[in-house]
C-alpha cells in the first residue's frame, strides 16, 4: 500500500519521498519512445503489478516496471525502458568519474584524493595513483558480486542480503574490496633458481653468479608483486645469496671479510661487495611501481642468527 509516508532509496543511499507521478512520467515516456501512446487504463494494469514499500529502492522499482511490461506483453516498450536505463547509467558513471577525476586533481594528497579504500602507503599523488584509483568502483562491484553468489549458494539469499545489509550500512568491512589481486603471499625462490622467470612471464635466465642473482632477483619479486596487493616474502632470499657469495669467494668468505676481492682501482673488499649488493636489492625494490599504483612492493625477509639457533637447540 503506497501512502504519502512511503520513502524510497536513491541510489547514494539517501531517501526520498515516493511520486507515483514519476513512474507514470517514466512508462509513458517509454510508450511515446516506440511510437506509442499509453492510456491511463494501461498504466494502471502496469502499475498494478508493481509492489512498493517504505525502503524500497530505486533500482528495484524500475526492475518490477521491466517486469510488469513484459507480462503485459510490451515488449519493444519494456526493451526501449530497458536502454534508457543503460544510457542514465552510462551519463552517471560518466558524470561520477569526471567529478573525480576533479576532485582528485583538487586534493591534497592521494589519502584525501582516494573515494574508495585509500593506499596510506602512497605518498605521491600523479597520474600513476589515479589510474590505479578509476576501476575501484567496478572491482568493489564484482569483488561483491563473487562473494554474495557463493553466500547464496551455501547458505540462501537471506545471509546474502543480510551481508550486503551490514556491509553498506559499515557494521563490518571487507578488507581489499578494490583489487582483484591476490593480497598478500610468501613464495619458494626455487623454481627461479633453476628456470629463472620464464615460469611467472619473465625472459630472463636463471642467475649464475652474484650479480646475476641480485639483479634477476630484483626483476622477479617486481614480477610476482604485479599480481598482489599485498607483501611479497621470500623467505630464503639470504640463504640463497650466502651460496652465490660463496660460489664466488669460497665457502669461508665470512672468515676474512676484509679481504681486498676488486682488482679495480676500488679495491673493495669482500664485506664492501656483499654490503653493495644487498644495498643493490633493497633499494631497488623499494621504489614506487606503476603495477602497483606507484606503490612500493612490501618485501619481506627472513634471517636466523646463531644465537637464535642456540635457544632453539
Amino acid at each position: 500500500m503506497i501512502n504519502s509516508e512511503t520513502f524510497i532509496v536513491k541510489r547514494d543511499g539517501k531517501k526520498e519521498a515516493f511520486s507515483l507521478d514519476k513512474i507514470k512520467n517514466a512508462i509513458s515516456k517509454a510508450f511515446l519512445s516506440v511510437g506509442s501512446f499509453a492510456t491511463q487504463d494501461v498504466i494502471t494494469n502496469i502499475l498494478s503489478r508493481v509492489s512498493i514499500s517504505d525502503g524500497t529502492s530505486v533500482e528495484d522499482i524500475q526492475n518490477q516496471v521491466e517486469g510488469a511490461l513484459m507480462a503485459e506483453h510490451y515488449y519493444a516498450v519494456a526493451k526501449s525502458f530497458m536502454l534508457y536505463r543503460q544510457k542514465h547509467l552510462e551519463d552517471r558513471e560518466v558524470r561520477d568519474k569526471l567529478r573525480f577525476l576533479l576532485d582528485y586533481c583538487d586534493a591534497s594528497n592521494p589519502a584525501t584524493g582516494s573515494k574508495y579504500d585509500a593506499n596510506a602507503n602512497v605518498e605521491n599523488k600523479n597520474v600513476a595513483t589515479l589510474i590505479g584509483e578509476l576501476p575501484k568502483p567496478n572491482f568493489i562491484r564484482l569483488n561483491r558480486r563473487l562473494l554474495t553468489d557463493r553466500l547464496k549458494d551455501m547458505y540462501g539469499k537471506e545471509v546474502s542480503d543480510r551481508y550486503l545489509e551490514l556491509l553498506n550500512n559499515h557494521f563490518i568491512y571487507k578488507n581489499d574490496e578494490t583489487s582483484l589481486a591476490n593480497y598478500c603471499a610468501s613464495i619458494t625462490m626455487y623454481p627461479w633458481l633453476i628456470g629463472g622467470t620464464m615460469s611467472v612471464g619473465g625472459n630472463s635466465t636463471a642467475p649464475t653468479n652474484l650479480k646475476s642473482f641480485c639483479g634477476g632477483f630484483i626483476n622477479m619479486v617486481f614480477i610476482v608483486s604485479s599480481m598482489l596487493s599485498g607483501a611479497c616474502a621470500t623467505p630464503e632470499f639470504l640463504m640463497y645469496m650466502n651460496y652465490f657469495v660463496g660460489k664466488e669467494y669460497g665457502e669461508d668468505y665470512y672468515l676474512h671479510p676484509e679481504k681486498v676481492v676488486d682488482l679495480s682501482s676500488r679495491q673493495q673488499t669482500i664485506d664492501k661487495v656483499i654490503t653493495d649488493c644487498f644495498e643493490q636489492v633493497v633499494y631497488s625494490i623499494n621504489q614506487p611501481t606503476g603495477a602497483r599504483n606507484f606503490q612500493a612492493v612490501f618485501w619481506n625477509v627472513a634471517y636466523y642468527d646463531k644465537y637464535y639457533f642456540n635457544s632453539l637447540f
